[in-house]
């Protein structure tokens, strides 16, 4: 219900006909196939072992386009609707194809999972919808095979490499936990921890009252959090992406959102201000390094772009808030 506020003009998938999903599903194959082949090529010159791995999913989205577009033609002719994935709420957007080139092996083997991920729920929920029986067959067919498609991938994994290259696969439990948990909680974590140094420290510079500051803290991150728990929910409800209840979701980037702005505004209730502030800035210190760890642990993000990204940044806001509070 949110998400109608939230993401306006965008239909609902569940007001979708039958030939509108049917054309959407080859759209969205063919976007996966271009985005398996742009992965093998950008693997090919230092992981060609994998890279052929890319290149057998890409064949298997390019199969799954061809039987879609006959089912198509058969029943609705050869004129497709213009629908992709983002005409539809509920949908997460591709990451450009430019932006894989930024990527790790290892990220990029999980962007894949989470592609086949919302592949199946897609099918899944397209093919409980159908009433067309040759449509409901195929999108049941496809269904399975994208449910398959990570055999699919270790099969060709062992196939195409060697115990001496291949890379330690992290196993579907923990990738499900950093779709629904790690990666809203970094968001919340990053949001509450940089958002927040501007007001607490211009409370503080301007008022010199630890009270008063504690109390500006307290009332950014709960507000912070409050706002982006609901943002979070609101994207998807993570029946087309496979990333997971959005309650979960919400309430992991929720509550880290507002642990994120309570970090430096506890400090606060010690009664000495420049003690307080003291401490303010050391947790400050701890929280943008600890953000920057984190990507580079769980999001594959290089340790010292993460740190640019986020300690610089965290930086300037902070400074910001010192400016303003003393102005």
């Amino acid at each position: 219900m949110f998400s109608r506020w939230l993401v306006p003009h965008k239909r609902d998938f569940a007001t979708l006909t039958e030939r509108e999903v049917l054309s959407l599903a080859i759209a969205a194959e063919e976007e996966d196939g271009q985005i398996y082949s742009a992965l093998a090529e950008k693997l090919e010159p230092s992981y060609p072992a994998s890279a052929k791995v890319f290149e057998g999913m890409a064949e298997e989205e390019s199969g799954h386009r061809r039987r879609l577009l006959d089912l198509y033609k058969q029943r609705f002719g050869d004129r497709l609707v213009p629908i992709r994935r983002e005409h539809v709420r509920g949908f997460l957007q591709r990451k450009p194809l430019w932006l894989s080139n930024t990527l790790s092996l290892e990220a990029t083997r999980q962007l894949v999972w989470e592609m086949e991920r919302g592949a199946q729920h897609f099918y899944q929920e397209a093919m409980a919808r159908a009433q067309d029986p040759d449509v409901r067959k195929l999108l049941g067919d496809l269904a399975l095979e994208e449910q398959g498609h990570a055999r699919k991938a270790e099969q060709l994994e062992a196939t195409h490499l060697t115990e001496g290259n291949r890379e330690t696969e992290k196993d579907e439990e923990h990738r499900q936990f950093v779709l629904t948990y790690v990666q809203p909680g970094l968001a919340g974590l990053m949001d509450g921890s940089v958002s927040t140094l501007a007001p607490v420290f211009a409370a503080a510079f301007a008022t010199g009252d630890t009270t008063q500051t504690f109390l500006v803290g307290l009332a950014a991150a709960v507000g912070a959090g409050i706002s982006m728990g609901f943002t979070e929910a609101a994207a998807d409800d993570g029946k087309l992406t496979g990333r997971g209840s959005p309650i979960k979701r919400g309430l992991a980037c929720g509550v880290m959102t507002t642990l994120g702005g309570l970090g430096h505004a506890l400090p606060y209730l010690i009664p000495n201000f420049h003690l307080a502030t003291l401490i303010a800035m050391v947790v400050v210190v701890i929280e943008l390094w600890a953000i920057a760890f984190i990507q580079n642990r769980f999001m594959s993000t290089p340790f010292w772009r993460a740190v640019i990204q986020v300690v610089l940044g965290g930086a300037m806001v902070f400074a910001a808030g010192i400016l303003i509070g003393s102005a």
